[in-house]
């Protein structure tokens, strides 16, 4: 059944037919307001559960369990003719591309424009509210999305998310203008079209557990087997991985490497229901850990390690000193400015030139124009160049 989830509010689409009609309704926008719901809190599969959509005059919310693959709305997000606008865009985009295989082009995101105009509120919530007095009722933002039949008033709640962007939109990118700012605002934009799904590393995934680097390899082995464990449970029942067993349970059990079924059920955080059926399957997980040979042990991979440079620590700082400066004069955030990683990265190159400044990863064009002569100028009086290039691996 087709039609709005309130007297007044989008259109909710559940069908292949009122979908197309909707998205040829609308063929002709030349900016589009985009956001998807997905459930990660309540399912291990993270897939796109609703796609909420607005144009000018028109809002709807479509069904993608009902409408699997609405290649109109595709056609539109991929073509450079239609401005695409989303708020905080990288995991939207990660989730149409691996839903969809859809490269999205041509965006502008909110998030990223508040954060070059240093607004420190630069949630959608307190964006809408500042300028629009919109408040966003919060209640449904961690709802299970995945739900059917879902109620009028989380529908309602999913709508809003679009329904403003358009104007917030317009006023981000007229205050850009007027900063001087909306060249820095489209090379962010630029580098966002390419993001991705990238499921590369998942079976490193026990590694970015955090205290995994607090415990032994030993550990770590018995760690790795029983996040194995605890994935496959959670893809099988399509749940939340810390619905079945939460990072620091595993932890505990890591080390503490119980050996009889009494052991496990004494485990803090293990649920009654997991106990029961799984005690054990987390014996044989721990039991594997343990055989696993020490030649075999699991460790963490080196970082990449530099020639040993004395002056890096001083051009760091003296870079530092500059990017703060400048971001105080400039009323932003230090990291939104230059973030910490690039800064290393351009301590750790030591350019002469804003050509070669321009040659360090990330480095973005607009950070050059802003920074780079002083960055230059302080690289210059603060040390001297290496004898070698400082991204040749000892």
């Amino acid at each position: 059944m087709s039609g709005s989830p309130g007297s007044n509010g989008p259109l909710y689409l559940d069908s292949t037919e009122a979908a197309n009609r909707f998205l040829a309704s609308i063929a002709g926008a030349r900016a589009l307001a985009l956001d998807t719901e997905g459930a990660s809190f309540h399912r291990y599969v993270d897939r796109i559960y609703l796609l909420q959509l607005s144009t000018e005059r028109k809002h709807a919310i479509i069904d993608p369990l009902k409408v699997p693959s609405p290649a109109a709305l595709g056609s539109l997000l991929e073509s450079r003719d239609v401005e695409v606008v989303f708020h905080d865009a990288d995991y939207d985009l990660r989730l149409l591309h691996q839903d969809y295989g859809w490269r999205v082009t041509n965006i502008f995101d909110t998030r990223v424009a508040a954060q070059l105009l240093g607004i420190k509120a630069f949630g959608l919530a307190a964006l809408l509210e500042s300028f629009f007095g919109v408040r966003l009722d919060k209640k449904h933002q961690r709802a299970d999305w995945s739900m059917r039949p879902l109620p009028v008033d989380m529908l309602e709640y999913a709508a809003q998310d679009t329904m403003h962007l358009l104007s917030l939109r317009q006023r981000l990118h007229d205050a850009l203008d007027r900063k001087g700012r909306l060249t820095w605002a489209q090379e962010e934009f630029e580098r966002l079209e390419g993001t991705q799904w990238d499921d590369a590393g998942e079976d490193m995934s026990f590694l970015r557990i955090k205290g995994a680097r607090d415990i032994t390899r030993r550990e770590l082995a018995i760690l790795r087997e029983l996040v194995a464990w605890r994935d496959r449970v959670a893809k099988d029942l399509d749940r939340s991985t810390f619905r079945v067993a939460g990072n620091d349970v595993l932890l505990m059990l890591a080390r503490e490497a119980p050996t009889t079924v009494a052991a496990v059920e004494a485990t803090k955080g293990l649920s009654r229901s997991v106990v029961t059926r799984h005690a054990r399957a987390i014996l044989d997980a721990i039991a594997r850990g343990k055989e696993v040979s020490d030649a075999d042990l699991p460790k963490f991979p080196r970082g990449p390690r530099w020639a040993r440079d004395p002056d890096f620590e001083d051009r760091a700082a003296a870079l530092r000193a500059v990017r703060d400066r400048r971001a105080a004069d400039l009323e932003l955030d230090p990291g939104v400015l230059c973030p910490r990683e690039r800064l290393e990265a351009i301590a750790r190159r030591n350019p002469r030139s804003l050509d070669e400044l321009l040659e360090v990863p990330e480095v973005r064009r607009w950070q050059a124009a802003v920074l780079g002569d002083e960055f230059i100028a302080a690289l210059r009086n603060g040390a001297s160049a290496p004898n070698e290039s400082p991204y040749k691996s000892a």
